[in-house]
């Protein structure tokens, strides 16, 4: 099996620093062993929200095992850093790793309102479900996507890395078949360009790298009002 692979992070137009992380780290390339890929979008200000997203990632990569087994070891990572740092009290990230298999067979786990999507037969799917407050009152009826789209809390997560040792991580498994396109991407995608946008793009760019530039640009158009971060990974 062969996986082409790029990632790339941006700070956006309106922050003047970036709190993402990305892996793998951003660039491309092309592999047929199993890829680990994640995003991380930091939060707690300029140096806890970088690092609280890079200690998720690094620790995540570096531990080995199940998808869900490292997004716990990096939320006990950033619990344990900002505890040993009192300047770091409160930081937190969210965290959407996957992993995928010589097979295909993609494990995910995930925590907060980044996310993870797939292309299949021409279909963008949402893997992950949002752990937000607009996402919550959406699922309760309590607003439509369009309201939650402006709404002044539509920032606001639910669950995050850091903050609780006992964090609830959602996991997923998916066949990422040959022809597939798995996408994770952190808020200031997601928050700048609609699933209908974020399709169309993907539809006009065969490759992992030039899709990953047009969605960052894109979202750079729209407004670019967060950190953009995007890892695209192709099965040929």
């Amino acid at each position: 099996m062969t996986l082409q692979w790029a990632s790339l992070t941006d700070v956006g137009r309106v922050r003047d620093h970036n709190e993402d992380s990305v892996w793998p780290e951003a660039g491309a390339g092309t592999t047929d062993t199993p890829l680990v890929a994640a995003i991380a979008d930091g939060m707690g200000g300029h140096a806890g929200g970088e690092i609280a997203s890079r200690t998720a990632i690094e620790t995540a990569v570096g531990v080995g095992g199940s998808a869900s087994v490292r997004v716990q070891a990096a939320n006990l990572a950033v619990i344990d850093t900002a505890a040993r740092q009192p300047r770091l009290a409160g930081m937190g990230t969210t965290l959407t790793v996957a992993i995928v298999a010589e097979d295909g067979t993609t494990d995910i786990a995930h925590v907060g309102d980044s996310r993870a999507y797939r292309v299949h037969d021409g279909r963008l799917e949402q893997i992950t479900t949002d752990h937000s407050y607009v996402a919550e009152m959406i699922d309760a009826g309590q607003l439509t996507p369009e309201e939650a789209s402006v709404h002044p809390y539509r920032s606001v997560v639910t669950r995050a890395i850091g903050l609780d040792p006992g964090v609830d991580v959602d996991k997923h498994q998916v066949l990422l078949e040959v022809g597939d396109r798995l996408i994770l991407c952190s808020d200031g995608l997601t928050s700048m360009l609609d699933d209908a946008a974020v399709a169309e793009i993907l539809a006009g760019h065969g490759d992992p790298p030039a899709a990953v530039a047009a969605l960052i640009e894109a979202a750079n158009l729209a407004g670019g009002a967060d950190n953009i971060s995007v890892v695209v990974v192709d099965r040929g």
